[in-house]
């Protein structure tokens, strides 16, 4: 392969990206000088009402979506023509590069949703309990300071997240779990967790706002200590909520690249707790800027991105499916 192939590959994995972009700017910006000529034509100065600019933002960006999805199957044909369902048995093994190649992408579906439900574990456990503190027992001056600082947590960079859990977390499990790297499942799904826990404590944090407010006055006039009515009367009432916040973190989880690649070990194997793994925004990072343009090897990493995106949509029409039913149970 020749030293000019990353450059080539970058140009070629990038082009639908630029394409779709430039579209979506050009056409809201048609959109909006149209619609402003048509409404305000004799004042160009009078701002455009906002309903019209939403119809008109939205109009141009929803179909992005199915635009992206649509050119990530197109490049995952070849793949699935030439390999087909070989990719996703056990006994395929990611070996792109051997004279006899191998695109088993199992073990890294399987370490993605191994992480990115070991991450949403330990979020929605620590997640749920600061926000119930937070809201319960806490001054409220108190506690909207650390809700500002919580929020300032997401903001923060995940080669950050990754590089002190290479330097703590993964010398830790070294030093006292006698490991012999210490990378890990474990260690990629704490680091995770911890980079969902804005999101989860934001989520639940406002929820519990509101059926305080509905719930707590009724049920201390009734004798009920604070703690029950917070565990048998306003947890189960926010569980729509719940669930609203742990599929934002799961769907946070699954693309979740750079923190992770650095602590899980990047081993194709099948992943174990205190084991190496791989997850499939791992692979294509690690992948996708040495190979050629237009080979199998690229087509088998659309492969893996299209599953990716599989698996975010069957999540998110499932936690759409519960929190309807919870809503249903509620009436």
């Amino acid at each position: 392969m020749n030293s000019e192939t990353p450059s080539v590959t970058t140009a070629g994995s990038t082009i639908w990206i630029s394409k779709i972009l430039i579209s979506t700017i050009c056409a809201d910006s048609v959109w909006i000088i149209v619609c402003h000529v048509m409404i305000c034509p004799t004042n160009p100065a009078v701002p455009i009402p906002e309903p019209v600019a939403l119809f008109v933002i939205w109009s141009t960006i929803v179909p992005t979506g199915p635009r992206i999805a649509l050119d990530i199957l197109m490049e995952s044909i070849p793949a699935l023509r030439e390999v087909g369902i070989k990719m996703f048995l056990p006994s395929s093994e990611w070996r792109p590069v051997s004279a006899a190649p191998q695109y088993g992408l199992l073990p890294a579906v399987t370490g993605t949703l191994y992480v990115s439900g070991l991450a949403v574990l330990f979020a929605m456990i620590l997640g749920v309990a600061c926000a119930c503190f937070l809201t319960f027992f806490m001054p409220k001056k108190l506690a909207s300071v650390c809700l500002a600082f919580i929020d300032l947590v997401a903001g923060i960079p995940s080669v950050i997240f990754g590089f002190i859990g290479l330097t703590v977390l993964v010398k830790a499990f070294v030093k006292y779990l006698k490991m012999a790297a210490g990378q890990c499942v474990l260690v990629a799904g704490i680091v995770l967790g911890i980079m969902l826990l804005p999101y989860v404590v934001s989520t639940c944090q406002e929820s519990l706002v509101n059926a305080k407010r509905t719930y707590e006055k009724s049920g201390l006039a009734l004798g009920l200590s604070r703690e029950y009515v917070l565990i048998k009367v306003i947890l189960p009432a926010i569980r729509p909520g719940i669930v609203a916040s742990a599929m934002m973190a799961f769907g946070r989880a699954l693309g979740e690249t750079m923190a992770v690649m650095m602590v899980i070990g990047n081993s194709a194997i099948f992943p174990k707790l205190l084991g190496r793994g791989q997850t499939l925004p791992a692979l294509t990072a690690l992948e996708m800027g040495s190979i050629e343009y237009g080979s199998i090897h690229l087509s088998v990493l659309y492969v893996a991105n299209l599953v990716l995106l599989v698996i975010l949509v069957v999540v998110t029409l499932a936690g759409q499916l519960l929190k309807r039913r919870f809503a249903e149970h509620e009436k």
